[in-house]
């Protein structure tokens, strides 16, 4: 036995080590340069960025990642507390939303790849509401579903139930990828190119299973369009996967259906996502995406929460730095393909999800207006019937707060629209009230500096009553600059702000945009009116739209109306037009 403490064996291990460690380049110690003196240690950073320098949030998760405060959500529970300090944020990673002082409780934000539920699934999520909810939920525009009003004694019993639902809120807020979106028709409807379903739910789950994918930079959008007339606003988001159909050609690529990427739509920065010459295989676009992200989450400003986004690292490094850098991380390369030489992609449908529409297996599905996206619990419930008893037991959710019901026969066609009108909502396509959306407001969230939703459905409610439009126009009512409701891509946008009165009182009001599109018809609105109180907006929006039908060129859409003319000439036409005569 060895007078060391260590024995025979392991001396002689030791000893051969630390040969080892001295053999050949003459290294040091460790912890020592090359005199024998003892260094400092390296400075910590995070992928780069040193901790010193980190944002707020950054901070908070350096500290604790944000799924690993399941103690902190039980303790609080048993508790009734609400968290404090880094927890409001780490909450976030569990979909959970502490949203004082706007109200002091929690938000859910659930996760549902594609916007598709299982009627099972959608009754859970009803009951959720009832139980510990306020007795509704909100349609959200990433195809996603809100509870708000829950206190912290339930929000452990809220993630488990959704569990055992077969859904979850993991990663549905902070610095993670949102929602998976894709074409709510899809798999059923007869224009598209590709059931993209699959895809979406791949993705979804990808990026659950794996925890390296958690505490990105900032937010992150995936989208999949399929190709067909339904838009599903995938030019919005940081990749937006269209799918596209190749014929013969000089290229090398063998025909047939792919999907395009586009990179960095983020409208609330008034830019949508640009093609970057990529061309993919479908079952490509989940490994590219994955490497993609892993790119911005080594590589993405980690200091400025402003600059954080996957767009200011493009515009830093150009696509094809940043496409080369993806390249590496990959088992093949990518394929370059010109985007002209793709068939020209159908013209979407505005507002066309909405009413009757035949499917591609010769049933129907059936859009159902939900008014700025809110359904209360009979409704929820009403639904979920009506789709068990004349559809096929699903119900799919759109970006723009409206849901469908799929896989209703001819001889059942009737019998479901009249229970879908018994629940107080309704099928038929509304020009007005069918492209009217609203972020959460005032009434519910801390950002937001007017009452949208309670605007729009009186906005709404006043022009359907007062004139009757032969073609749709959207109009989306956003609480702050975050832009949820996307305000600057509908026909008319209106963005939350603070307005003073003579007597000096703050009152709610908006600053007023005009003109967006998406897809084919794809444009940033342009500022028209700046700080109009929301008792205005009715009265103004009213004659904006008799001066249009008054003044518009042939059948001339809202958009291009506003487009052709000058910010000025929009606002003399509307101070010049008379209500009543022009609207009908």
């Amino acid at each position: 036995m060895s007078t060391s403490g260590f024995t025979n064996e392991q001396e002689t291990y030791l000893k051969a080590f630390i040969s080892g460690l001295n053999q050949g380049q003459n290294l040091p110690h460790l912890g020592q340069d090359a005199e024998g003196r003892f260094t400092h240690e390296e400075e910590e950073t995070v992928h780069g960025t040193p901790v010193d320098e980190l944002s707020r949030e950054e901070l908070i998760k350096h500290e604790q990642n944000g799924l690993d405060c399941w103690d902190a959500i039980m303790t609080n529970g048993l508790r009734n507390e609400f968290p404090k300090d880094g927890d409001i944020f780490r909450y976030k990673f569990h979909g959970l939303f502490y949203v004082a002082p706007a109200q002091d409780s929690f938000m859910l934000r659930c996760r549902i790849a594609g916007g598709a539920l299982s009627t099972y699934q959608f009754r859970g999520l009803a009951e959720m509401a009832q139980d510990w909810g306020p007795g509704h939920a909100d349609l959200t525009t990433r195809a996603n579903l809100q509870i708000r009003e829950l206190e912290p004694k339930n929000c452990a019993n809220v993630l488990m139930k959704l569990a055992d639902l077969g859904l979850t809120s993991q990663g549905s807020g902070a610095d993670n990828v949102r929602n998976i979106t894709a074409t709510p028709t899809t798999g059923f409807d007869p224009d598209e190119l590709i059931d993209v379903l699959p895809y979406a739910r791949a993705m979804h789950y990808y990026i659950l299973k794996n925890r390296d994918l958690y505490g990105l930079p900032r937010k992150f959008n995936i989208s999949y369009d399929s190709g067909g007339g339904i838009s599903t606003c995938a030019d919005t988001n940081d990749i937006g996967f269209y799918a596209v159909r190749v014929g013969e050609n000089d290229e090398g690529v063998e025909p047939g259906v792919y999907f395009r990427m586009q990179l960095c739509g983020i409208t609330g920065h008034e830019q949508f996502a640009s093609d970057c010459g990529v061309l993919l295989t479908p079952a490509e676009t989940i490994p590219v995406a994955a490497a993609l992200m892993r790119v911005f989450i080594e590589n993405g400003d980690r200091t400025n929460r402003k600059k954080a986004r996957l767009k200011y690292l493009v515009d830093e490094w150009g696509f094809d730095k940043t496409l080369a850098e993806t390249e590496k991380k990959m088992t093949f390369d990518l394929r370059y393909f010109p985007l002209e030489k793709c068939e020209p992609a159908k013209p979407k449908d505005k507002q066309g999800y909405l009413g009757i529409h035949p499917q591609s297996d010769g049933l129907n599905y059936v859009g159902v207006l939900t008014p700025v996206g809110r359904v209360t619990v009979p409704q929820m419930l009403a639904l979920a019937d009506i789709a068990d008893e004349f559809g096929r037991g699903e119900i799919r959710l759109t970006v723009w707060q409206n849901l469908l019901i799929p896989g209703i026969p001819d001889d059942k066609l009737q019998d479901a629209l009249t229970a879908i009108q018994a629940t107080g909502l309704s099928h038929q396509n509304s020009t007005i009230k069918g492209g009217l959306i609203a972020c959460t407001g005032s009434r519910g969230c801390k950002y937001a500096a007017a009452d949208t939703k309670g605007n729009a459905v009186d906005l709404g409610n006043h022009l359907a009553d007062r004139m009757i439009l032969d073609q749709p126009i959207n109009i989306h009512l956003t609480g702050c600059h975050h832009s949820c409701a996307q305000h600057y891509i509908g026909d008319i946008g209106m963005m939350g702000t603070k307005v003073k009165s003579e007597s000096g009182e703050s009152l709610d009001g908006y600053n007023i945009v005009l003109g967006g599109g998406v897809d084919d018809q794809q444009a940033i609105a342009r500022e028209i009116w700046k700080s109009i109180p929301a008792t205005e907006i009715q009265p103004l929006v009213e004659k904006l739209l008799c001066a249009y039908l008054a003044n518009r060129e042939d059948n001339e859409s809202f958009a291009a109306f506003s487009r052709r003319l000058t910010p000025e000439e929009i606002r003399s036409l509307t101070e010049e037009a008379k209500t009543g005569e022009a609207a009908a």
